[in-house]
């Protein structure tokens, strides 16, 4: 379904997200091997919180990202903010957070409310990427810095042929047993590779307003951290 655009996309990704939030947690570690814990810590500590600070979690999910960022900074006002319920109903089982049902194109948060806005797997989702960047841009306030992450197009090397058996063999067929829609663990491979390159991505948060853009690649250059400051 990576074909479709616009408010139809919108609507599959909300649906599918729906079906699969029971096992999303699961299947995250599962595919990443663990690593996408490593690698929320480090979102956090990218997105360098002062005690009292203020964050913003888009695309929150099941509030992985929040909930890293108040073990880093307990004082700290987080708010976890998505626009699949489902997503949310299943994380507030894990504790409660300040949940906010958000569309990332039209973010219900006032001009320059965050000192951060932080979000994991987001990105690839969205239907208007320059102007879900520009919305993060407007609640920011001045020197608040954003933290992406996000899987990406990986370059072509000796072992793209097993990158491409892992997502579009070993994901399906685990996500489809565990989950029991197969579909969606084939959608989501997709992204990756129909997604923004690292340099790509970048550049559209340059265009967006942010300075200080840099990235890093991660997992063997299928994942990737970017961040920048307004």
């Amino acid at each position: 379904m990576t074909h479709l655009t616009g408010h139809e996309r919108a609507q599959y990704v909300q649906s599918m997200f729906t079906r699969i939030a029971h096992r999303y947690d699961l299947m995250n570690r599962l595919m990443t091997g663990g690593q996408d814990v490593r690698w929320r810590k480090e979102v956090i500590e990218l997105a360098r919180l002062t005690p009292s600070a203020s964050l913003l979690d888009l695309g929150t999910g099941t509030g992985d990202l929040a909930r890293e960022a108040l073990t880093q900074m307990p004082r700290a006002k987080v708010t976890a903010a998505d626009f699949t319920i489902e997503m949310m109903r299943v994380g507030n089982q894990n504790g409660s957070l300040a949940w906010s049902a958000a569309d990332a194109l039209n973010l219900p948060f006032k001009d320059r409310t965050f000192d951060a806005v932080v979000s994991g797997f987001l990105m690839r989702n969205v239907t208007d990427v320059q102007r879900a960047l520009k919305e993060q841009h407007r609640a920011l306030k001045p020197g608040g810095r954003i933290v992406i992450l996000d899987t990406t197009r990986p370059k072509r090397n000796l072992l793209s042929p097993f990158i491409w058996i892992h997502m579009h063999v070993v994901i399906p067929t685990v996500g489809g047993l565990l989950s029991g829609v197969r579909e969606a663990y084939t959608y989501l491979p997709n992204t990756t590779e129909g997604f923004l390159t690292a340099e790509q991505l970048a550049s559209r948060m340059i265009a967006a307003g942010f300075k200080k853009v840099d990235f890093k690649r991660l997992m063997f250059g299928t994942i990737a951290i970017h961040w920048g400051e307004k």
